[in-house]
C-alpha cells in the first residue's frame, strides 16, 4: 500500500503542473485575500442601500484567508480528474494495474495521495493569504486572529480541498474522456451549480432545504465566513454539518467511481 501511494505522488510531481498549480494557488489565495480584506474591512454607511457584506471579526477573518478557495477547489478537481483521466488517455491504467494487480489497493492509493495533494495545496493557497490577508486586516483595525476559530477553519479549507480533489476523481473516472471530464466537471461545479443556486434562492423551500447542501454551499458553511443577507438570505449549515455533506458528495463519487474502476475491463 505504501509504494502504491507512493507512486500517486511520483506521477503527480514528476510532470510540470505540479509547479504551475502552485504559483497559481498562492498567487490566487494572496490577491483574493487582499480584495475581500479591503471589501469586508468596509465601514457600513447607514444612507447606503447596498452596503457591503460584513460580519463579526472572526467572520471576516476566515473569509480574507479562505478567499482563495473558490480558485483552489477548482484546481484540486482538475487534479482529481487528471489523476485518473491522464491514465486512460495515455493508457497507462493497464501497467499501473500490473504493477499493483489488486485494483482496490490502486485506487484506495489514489485517494490517500488525492487528499494528500489537497492538503499540500492548501497549505500553499494559506500561506499566501494568510501572508497578505493578515497585512490588510492589520492595516484595516482588525485583529488578525481574533479568536480560536480562525485556526479551525485554516484545518478545515485543507479538507475542503481534498474533498474537491476525490469529487474530481469520481468525474474523471464516470467521463471516460478527459477534455469532457474536465470541461464538464468545471463547468457544473463553476457556473452550473451556482447558477442553479441562485435561481433556487427565489423558492423558498429550496432556498431552505436545497440550496445549503449543494457542494459549494456546503464548502462556504465549512469555512464560517461571512454570510451573505439581502432580500433571499440562504441558511447555513454549520460548519459540522458542511463538513458531513461535502464529505458525502466526495465519497459518493470516489466510492462508486472507484467500484466502477476494479469491476470494468481495461482494453
Amino acid at each position: 500500500m505504501t509504494n502504491a501511494i507512493k507512486a500517486e505522488f511520483r506521477k503527480f510531481f514528476t510532470t510540470r503542473m505540479w509547479w504551475g498549480m502552485a504559483i497559481a494557488m498562492f498567487v490566487a489565495g494572496a490577491g483574493l485575500a487582499v480584495a475581500f480584506g479591503f471589501i469586508y474591512t468596509i465601514k457600513p454607511d447607514p444612507s447606503d442601500p447596498n452596503p457591503a457584506p460584513t460580519g463579526t471579526p472572526l467572520q471576516i477573518a476566515n473569509s480574507v484567508y479562505t478567499a482563495g478557495l473558490g480558485v483552489g477547489y477548482l484546481l484540486t478537481l482538475t487534479i482529481g480528474v487528471m489523476q485518473i483521466g491522464s491514465e486512460y488517455r495515455h493508457k497507462t491504467i493497464s501497467s499501473t494495474f500490473l504493477g499493483t494487480p489488486k485494483r482496490v489497493r490502486v485506487m484506495a492509493a489514489k485517494v490517500v495521495a488525492l487528499l494528500g495533494l489537497g492538503a499540500i495545496y492548501g497549505i500553499i493557497s494559506l500561506a499566501g493569504s494568510i501572508i497578505a490577508g493578515a497585512i490588510v486586516l492589520n492595516a484595516r483595525g482588525f485583529a488578525p486572529f481574533p479568536e480560536s476559530g480562525v485556526y479551525r477553519t485554516l484545518a478545515l479549507s485543507l479538507l475542503v480541498l481534498g474533498l474537491w480533489a476525490l469529487i474530481g476523481l469520481g468525474a474523471g473516472i464516470l467521463i471516460p474522456n478527459q477534455v469532457a471530464a474536465l470541461l464538464i466537471s468545471i463547468g457544473v461545479a463553476w457556473i452550473v451549480e451556482p447558477l442553479a443556486g441562485f435561481g433556487l434562492t427565489f423558492w423558498t423551500w429550496g432556498r431552505e432545504h436545497i440550496v445549503p447542501y449543494l457542494p459549494s454551499q456546503a464548502t462556504s458553511a465549512m469555512v464560517s465566513g461571512v454570510t451573505q443577507g439581502g432580500d433571499r438570505p440562504v441558511h447555513q449549515l454549520a460548519w459540522w454539518g458542511g463538513a458531513l455533506v461535502l464529505a458525502a458528495y466526495a465519497a459518493v463519487m470516489a466510492g462508486f467511481g472507484s467500484w466502477r474502476t476494479v469491476r470494468s475491463d481495461i482494453s
